[in-house]
């Protein structure tokens, strides 16, 4: 299943450096780069450092989505009950066009039969509470801020530049999980350019506002042209807004730029649904962020010598689908399984990429595609003035194929995920 990571058996001989300290050096503290350090910890490695390009961790960003496949990882890593206090489980996920009409609807979560929850949490919530239990089981170490990579060999030797001039470690790992601009990766593919811009323009935010529906619901409005999207997060609701074209920040958007609602809630004066009153939800947001919707094209390889790519670093992609953390995480814990059971490392990278690369190369494509929103570019296309009945439009097989078809290759079918061993490897290590 979704190249699964896992053998039934492990060989306790094959054990890597089972009495040797390996020491791995993580460049990035995001969700990705802290999952790694965590996962690897609970694997029975010890000498692990994170080495964060900011001065100071911070809160930043909005509402990010946990599906179940990356809460069990982060349940069987011990963190599932603190890291569930920080958000809200939605127990439906539901399309809809532009007209407020519904086209799909489907339990999420406990409620789908999943053994674990999907969570809407704040992203910069989270990554302090991985923070901080990377401080409690590592040590109050192990994440140096102020160091950013600039450059690593695949022998294991990297340099960083910090506030007082450059650095040079040794490693006998080095993880680029340092994002979509990855110093890592752009040194292993130094022609490759700027991330890819797809013409959408997404405008991220929370507000302090009544709920919708039944609370609990995550809904996705429009279609290949404008779209949009809103949950419940712990105290607020998560607002996003796209529409193709040119931002407001033209060519020179990024991911940072706050921008007023007025234009935004032109583009979506007359989206006044029944059950929600989606100018309304705008005018209501804090702050907005505008973001181009980037992605790359996927590599053959994440992998040189002993450097590796995991997160946004090896596959950055489209938002669609709810997918890009919930990736990392399990980046994350399947490289560490494959560096405690492989006998080199080499082949532990191997193995990883043998299980990882595939499959996130099928979600970036999938993603392109819309992923599983794709039901709204259906009945747009087939319906664009609305529709009495969506089975008129798009018949239930259909709708039902696509949902199942994007959790199979994201690897959250329940059943499949339910059933799926462990990703937590043999504890050999004290």
């Amino acid at each position: 299943m979704n190249g699964d990571p896992s053998p039934k058996t492990v060989d306790p001989h094959l054990l890597l450096f089972q009495n040797v300290p390996m020491r791995i050096a993580i460049a990035g503290a995001g969700i990705g780069g802290l999952t790694t350090a965590l996962s690897l910890h609970t694997a029975g490695f010890r000498d692990i450092t994170v080495y964060e390009r900011v001065s100071e961790l911070r809160p930043l960003g909005v509402g990010i989505n946990l599906l179940p496949h990356a809460m069990r990882e982060l349940t069987e890593l011990g963190l599932g009950e603190r890291i569930s206090k920080l958000g809200v489980a939605p127990a439906t996920l539901a399309y809809y066009n532009r007209h407020g009409q519904q086209i799909w609807s489907e339990p999420r979560g406990l409620a789908a039969g999943y053994r674990w929850p999907q969570l809407s949490v704040h992203r910069g919530a989270m990554q302090l509470e991985l923070l901080a239990a990377v401080r409690e089981r590592i040590g109050v170490e192990t994440v140096r801020t102020s160091h950013r990579l600039i450059w690593a060999d695949p022998g294991g030797r990297a340099r960083f530049a910090t506030e007082t001039g450059e650095v040079e470690i040794d490693a006998d790992l080095i993880v680029g999980a340092d994002g979509i601009h990855s110093a890592l990766r752009r040194q292993q593919y130094p022609d490759e350019g700027p991330p890819v811009w797809n013409g959408i323009t997404l405008w991220r935010g929370t507000a302090r506002a009544p709920g919708f529906l039944d609370g609990r619901t995550m809904i996705m409005a429009g279609d290949a042209q404008q779209k949009f999207v809103a949950y419940p997060l712990d105290g607020t609701i998560n607002v996003i807004a796209e529409r193709r074209g040119r931002g407001f920040g033209g060519d020179q958007a990024d991911w940072n730029r706050a921008v007023g609602p007025e234009p935004i809630i032109e583009l979506f004066q007359d989206w006044k649904f029944p059950w929600l009153d989606v100018p309304g939800l705008i005018a209501a947001t804090d702050e907005i962020l505008e973001y181009p919707m980037v992605d790359r094209d996927p590599v053959g390889r994440w992998s040189s010598g002993r450097t590796t790519l995991i997160g946004d670093a090896a596959h950055p992609m489209y938002p669609n689908g709810s997918n890009g953390a919930s990736q990392a995480i399990l980046d994350a814990r399947t490289l560490a399984f494959h560096l405690a059971t492989a006998p080199t490392v080499e082949d532990a990278l191997a193995g990883y990429e043998a299980a990882r690369r595939p499959p996130t190369t099928a979600l970036v494509h999938s993603n392109r595609r819309t992923g599983p929103e794709q039901v709204m570019v259906l009945a747009h296309e087939r319906a664009a003035d609305g529709f009495a009945d969506i089975h008129d439009v798009i018949s239930a097989d259909e709708l039902t194929e696509i949902a199942t078809g994007y959790k199979r290759a994201a690897g959250f079918h329940p059943d499949e995920l339910n059933n799926r061993p462990s990703l937590t490897p043999p504890k050999v290590r004290s």
